[in-house]
């Protein structure tokens, strides 16, 4: 494909065969593996096959370890370790235990044992195994044990420190109580379709569900951490490299199970290593922040995504799946410290739609960076801009690392969030980043906490502007989480709009504005059952949520926006409802969210229509090839489809094939427009082509595909020179007699003679014979021939008649 791209002599297409491809390294693109400036370069799936790239292999060879207990067992390589086990698609859950607050008493090097219940731990074997999981009010973290003696238990370092300073902590969350959990022992092993892997030994052993044989179950282990790098440099990106039709799984992010465990700070930020500013009272005196804790803000890291894209611009996912992934699942321009290639941001014109994702560890979609470089950028090139998300299906993310969204996009310019449907999971679409600490003027806030002692007050703009969160179908979200939004937004986000959304069967708030949130529009949004339906979090003049409005919007909730009216945060006609009673305005929010029909899978819950009151579209878009009318050959195509529908015309779409191959995809987004045309020249290498044409209406629906035939010829005519006594009479260029033999595949189709045009009858072959001055345009002196084929293409030549 390499070698192909390189010769620049059009689009290259990889059609991948039915089947699994397993991979034990990453699938690295780099800018040669991209189509450039001049063309595509593709990876996609053969019709009707459904190709799967995975790092996992399959575990067999399962023997029965304890009969009465339902566990089996069988072998790993020695020395694999691994954070996932996925059984028939699914995220098999580790060997764990659930903890009463009461269990255990926190401390700063541990924990104390409090219920004579848990004496056992302390027999446990590989107890530096075993992890502490705690669940604050928007954290995850996970803490690995050192020891177990008595009633005492030893934490490893640094995770524990970092675990036990800043906000929300392990040992004082922020709000409600912290749900505990032990994990990552055999002892634990008692549920059914728990695992646990002991690498020392080279043994997984697995509890399945009564009268399941684990040999009867497709159970893959993961063995790699990134399956795809998309990555260049900044004078050097990838440019124009698409994906379609492909599965990507079988990841396992193992950074959680070092000595760093995972220090969450918020949706996917994480610190590690040992910070030597740490004080010596920070388990007592800074689990609810400090001043030097403020220091660590702009170090934090980043979660790795299974599938990267970074330094890269014009790339394509379309109607992919991603599952069974261990850490988040395409991550976008993330800094490069969650980057392979090791070089972060820089992500233009990245199209993500109407793909599925479901079974992931961390994020769905993860866009953007935290560190300076991503809402300040150094070069401008590293500015993430233009990320267009849509139609696509996030159900049962987040499910390893539950305080990630199912879409975040931190600072990026012209972020479109439309159409997705979002469900099952504790975090919904959440944008921004930075709670306004780096926004022009910075935050009084962070000003009081001693943030600025330690990094930049900027006086200029974030990155974060002008994105669009519309259409969107949040639903079943869960209450795992004391301080939760559905749609959340931080720091100034100047001409960012959120619209036609639809949520319902969630908790916690509906649109949540959370410090620094400014410059927002919130509209035509339906709210069902969240409780707020709004909070803007501006209790303080210092939190800097301002100048926002919320307009239009239905909803069944109360709102909570304290001091509305002094930070110009304003409410202009929303409309309470009372149970499902919406009006016929919120009727066409409902039926309109989530994805078009045409990407709709059995996970969507508007597969069949989200309500029988919505209005049903039974009739497809009427299409008509106006150009060409003729199979040609031409020198380019030029192509021009116009579409009609009563419902508004979405896109119109004009495929160039070559064979079975896509060679070139053009379309035009009509916009909802009852009718459209799109129209396109494309440059070909010489051949025979097929367009397939059709159009998408409003409601999904697209209609029957066509085809036209055509042939595309680049080469000009040969013009010789006869050399027979009575056809010319002369030599090397000057002649006072001379007569010419024309040929071309494609068909003559006509000449001119020193201007003067003489049409021929569109043979393959033609002469121009005794031509001297004064015949057929001839002239004394120098004179030029242009012959023409029926494709344009033009042979000149030039002579001297005597």
């Amino acid at each position: 494909m390499r070698d192909e791209a390189a010769k620049g002599e059009g689009d290259v297409t990889a059609v991948l065969a039915d089947g699994t491809y397993r991979i034990d390294r990453p699938l690295e693109f780099r800018a040669q593996d991209g189509g450039g400036d001049s063309h595509t370069v593709r990876w996609t799936a053969a019709e009707g096959a459904h190709p799967e790239i995975t790092g996992s292999t399959q575990l067999t060879g399962w023997q029965n370890y304890d009969e009465a207990a339902n566990i089996y067992v069988a072998d790993t390589p020695a020395g694999f370790e691994t954070r996932q086990l996925y059984v028939d698609g699914i995220a098999a859950p580790r060997a764990a235990t659930s903890l009463a607050l009461t269990d255990l008493t926190l401390t700063p090097t541990g924990m104390t044992i409090n219920n004579p219940e848990l004496a056992y731990l302390a027999d446990l074997p590989d107890q530096d195994r075993i992890e502490f999981e705690s669940l604050g009010d928007f954290t995850d973290r996970y803490s690995p044990v050192q020891s177990i003696a008595g009633d005492t238990i030893t934490m490893t370092q640094p995770a524990w420190d970092n675990n036990t300073w800043g906000w929300d902590t392990v040992q004082n969350s922020l709000l409600a109580d912290s749900k505990w959990f032990m994990a990552n022992s055999l002892g634990f092993l008692d549920q059914a379709e728990e695992w646990y892997v002991d690498p020392e030994a080279g043994k997984l052993y697995y509890k399945p569900a009564d009268g399941v044989n684990p040999e009867d179950l497709d159970i893959e282990l993961p063995r790699v951490e990134t399956l795809i790098s998309v990555g260049g440099t900044y004078d050097a990106p990838v440019s124009n490299l698409e994906f379609s039709g492909l599965t990507f799984d079988g990841t396992s992010w193992l950074g959680p199970s070092s000595a760093e465990g995972y220090v969450s700070q918020q949706n996917g930020g994480y610190i590690k290593g040992v910070y030597d500013y740490r004080p010596a009272d920070a388990f007592a005196n800074c689990s609810r922040g400090c001043d030097p804790y403020e220091r660590t803000r702009n170090t934090w890291f980043q979660i790795p995504s299974a599938v990267q894209v970074s330094a890269a611009d014009h790339i394509t996912f379309a109607g992919n799946t991603f599952r069974n992934l261990g850490s988040s699942a395409l991550g976008i321009g993330n800094d490069d410290n969650a980057m392979l290639t090791g070089v972060g941001l820089g992500a233009s014109n990245i199209d993500v739609t109407g793909n599925v994702f479901t079974q992931v560890g961390g994020h769905a979609l993860f866009v953007g960076g935290i560190r300076a470089d991503a809402h300040h950028p150094s070069d401008p090139r590293m500015t993430n801009q233009d990320i267009l998300i849509e139609n696509n299906t996030i159900s049962h993310v987040a499910v390893e690392y539950q305080d990630t969204s199912g879409i975040l996009s931190t600072y990026v310019t012209r972020a479109q969030i439309v159409h997705n449907e979002v469900r099952d999971l504790a975090y919904a679409i959440d944008t921004g980043y930075g709670w306004g600490i780096n926004d022009a003027g910075g935050s009084q806030e962070y000003q009081n906490r001693g943030y600025y002692q330690y990094n930049p007050l900027y006086q200029t703009p974030t990155t974060l502007k002008d994105n669009l969160i519309a259409g969107n179908l949040v639903h079943d979200i869960k209450a795992d989480f004391a301080d939760s939004g559905n749609i959340y937004n931080l720091s100034a986000s100047p001409g960012t709009v959120i619209e036609n959304n639809y949520m319902y069967n969630v908790s916690g708030v509906g649109i949540y504005l959370d410090e620094g949130s400014r410059y927002t529009v919130s509209r035509h949004n339906v709210l069902g059952d969240a409780n707020p339906w709004v909070f803007t979090n501006a209790y303080s003049a210092g939190n800097g949520t301002n100048d926002n409005t919320l307009q239009e919007n239905w909803h069944t909730g109360g709102e909570q926006m304290p001091n509305a009216e002094a930070r110009n945060n304003r409410l202009i006609d929303n409309v309470k409802v009372s149970g499902n009673d919406w009006p016929s305005g919120a009727w066409d929010v409902i039926c309109a969210a989530g994805v078009a029909p045409e990407h709709r899978t059995e996970l969507n819950v508007n597969l069949g229509g989200i309500d029988p009151r919505c209005p049903t579209d039974v009739t497809k878009p009427q299409v008509t090839l106006v150009s060409p009318t003729a199979a040609g050959p031409f020198k380019e195509l030029t192509v021009q489809v116009d579409a009609s529908d009563d419902y508004g015309v979405e896109k119109i779409v004009a495929n160039i094939y070559q064979g079975s191959a896509l060679v070139k995809s053009t379309q035009t987004a009509v916009g909802g427009a009852k009718t459209g045309t799109h129209s396109a020249t494309v440059t070909l290498p010489e051949g025979d082509y097929t367009i397939k044409y059709n159009a998408q209406d409003t409601s999904g629906l697209i209609s029957q595909t066509s085809t036209f035939a055509f042939t595309i010829d680049t080469t000009a005519p040969t013009v010789t020179i006869k050399n027979g006594a009575k056809e010319t009479v002369g030599s090397d260029g000057t002649y006072s007699l001379v007569s010419f033999k024309l040929n071309d595949a494609g068909k003559i189709d006509k000449l001119t003679l020193n201007g003067v045009e003489k049409d021929l009858v569109n043979n393959a072959w033609s002469d121009l014979n005794y031509v001297k001055p004064g015949a057929f345009g001839g002239v004394a002196g120098l004179n030029t021939l242009v012959v023409y084929d029926v494709a344009g293409n033009a042979q000149t030549l030039t002579f001297t008649l005597s």
